[in-house]
């Protein structure tokens, strides 16, 4: 009874993580996803208490408390502006867990096979670790480059692709040894020497991407995790892992694809780690050029003047925690019969959607967060963008500056606009390190400070106006 009880538990998680997946599509579903995946989680974990009966129970529920425990400190803690380096953490236990359960499965395993069944089990086993352990060091080099421990910049070796393939053929070869020998001792050491040669694979990578590339790796590693999701599941002969890997490996793969599609990137050449990138700079250059400044009063009187304002957020906004005060500044605006919009790009703040979830809680209705192909041929009939926190996806090189690291890349084109007023700290390059030649234009305008604080300023400006 219990076994036909957990079965049905599965089928009823797996339907609700495909509708969660459905209603994260949308701003406006995206809360009910969330929603049907918490209860999908639910189901399962009840389900899998019911499996697993008395035995080992504690220290399952243990274990259950101490992970419930963590997620609940690290979800406090953790700020918005934190998250992309979250998600690639938490990507990175998942390929832990993989490369731990593969080799627990292969000194105890739970079912005794032989023959060709046994074959496909160590087959499962090995490639579990194999990628597991690529995801597991992938996933801490991409948490160390979004985070500023680890430096942005692609690390190009001499026959960088060499090596990978290397690592690779020599994987593959240990695959064989590990097939055909029937002594465990050996078997683990070929395990241990594999999952090392996986584990410096990983490093180097992700190390040969650059930062301009990191929202793609973050959605690239979600894939291998859901993939090492599903290695655990076919070892533990469990339905649901093998069903929710697969969704989150496909999905991740999928949205990898999209976001290199919008980055005029490839996605073979970035899943190779930098592929085909250059690792030449700009031509742009700061020397004897000068910038122009505008001050908070003359920005609101422009504001106020314009006839439609398109607001560009990156993750300069983010980090400020200024989405409040530029949702009040958007009231205001409308309420003057000024048409306000946001421009999104695709990989604006590190992290796909991350913009638009700051918005979302800041109150911004839906029907004005529009994306990066379906405002962009409105930016030359726009009065005034307001750039706040935004570098590399309003770069001119991209479309310009043929010999730039972000060559082709799709952008906001602001410039094209009326008039561009730029709000930033400094004039340091983007995360891409590439300098850009927006704040040099004729339209362009500098109001320095922090994102916060300058949004505060005007904010009470357009109060008093």
């Amino acid at each position: 009874m219990y076994s036909g009880l957990v079965s049905v538990a599965f089928v009823a998680a797996s339907v609700l993580f495909i509708l969660s997946l459905g209603g994260l599509a949308h701003q406006e579903s995206a809360r009910r996803g969330n929603l049907y995946g918490i209860a999908g989680i639910v189901i399962a974990l009840i389900a899998v208490l019911f499996h697993i009966g008395t035995e080992g129970l504690f220290s399952t529920l243990a274990a259950l408390l101490i992970g419930a425990m963590a997620g609940l400190f690290i979800a406090q803690k953790v700020v918005m502006t934190q998250m992309p380096q979250l998600v690639a953490i938490l990507h990175s236990f998942v390929g832990l867990a993989a490369v731990l359960v593969g080799f627990a499965g292969y000194l105890e395993p739970l079912t005794f096979t032989s023959g060709s069944e046994h074959t496909i089990k160590l087959v499962e086993i090995y490639i579990g670790i194999f990628v597991g352990a690529v995801t597991f060091t992938g996933s801490v080099i991409a948490c160390g480059k979004l985070h500023g421990n680890i430096s942005s910049s692609p690390v190009m070796l001499p026959g960088r692709h060499l090596l990978n393939i290397a690592i690779i053929v020599a994987s593959i070869v240990l695959c064989g040894f590990f097939l055909s020998t029937e002594s465990t001792a050996w078997g683990v050491i070929i395990l241990l020497i594999m999952t090392a040669l996986a584990l410096l694979l990983g490093v180097h990578l992700i190390m040969a991407i650059g930062g301009a590339d990191m929202p793609v790796v973050v959605s690239m590693l979600n894939s291998y995790s859901g993939w090492a999701a599903a290695a655990i599941g076919f070892l533990l002969r469990n339905d649901l892992l093998i069903v929710t890997g697969a969704l989150v490996g496909s999905s991740g793969a999928i949205l990898s694809y999209i976001m290199c599609k919008a980055m005029n990137r490839s996605f073979i050449s970035v899943i190779l780690g930098g592929f085909g990138q250059s690792s030449g700079g700009s031509s742009a250059s700061s020397e004897d050029q000068t910038v122009q400044e505008i001050k908070v009063d003359e920005l609101a009187e422009e504001l106020l003047q314009a006839n439609s304002v398109v607001i560009t957020p990156g993750y300069g906004m983010a980090v400020a925690q200024a989405q409040n005060a530029i949702s009040e500044i958007v009231q205001i605006l409308r309420k003057k019969d000024v048409e306000v919009r946001f421009a999104i790009h695709p990989v604006a703040g590190r992290l796909p959607g991350h913009m638009n979830v700051l918005l979302a809680e800041a109150h911004v209705p839906y029907d004005i967060v529009l994306e990066m192909d379906e405002i962009n041929d409105d930016l030359p009939s726009t009065d005034v963008v307001l750039v706040i926190g935004a570098n590399d996806t309003v770069n001119p090189s991209a479309a310009e500056d043929p010999h730039s690291p972000i060559a082709g890349m799709p952008v906001l084109e602001v410039w094209k606009s009326k008039r561009v007023v730029v709000m930033k700290r400094g004039m340091a390059s983007g995360y891409s390190g590439v300098e850009n030649p927006l704040f040099f234009k004729d339209n362009t305008y500098m109001l320095f400070g922090d994102a916060r604080d300058s949004s505060d300023k005007l904010l009470q400006s357009l109060r008093d106006a």
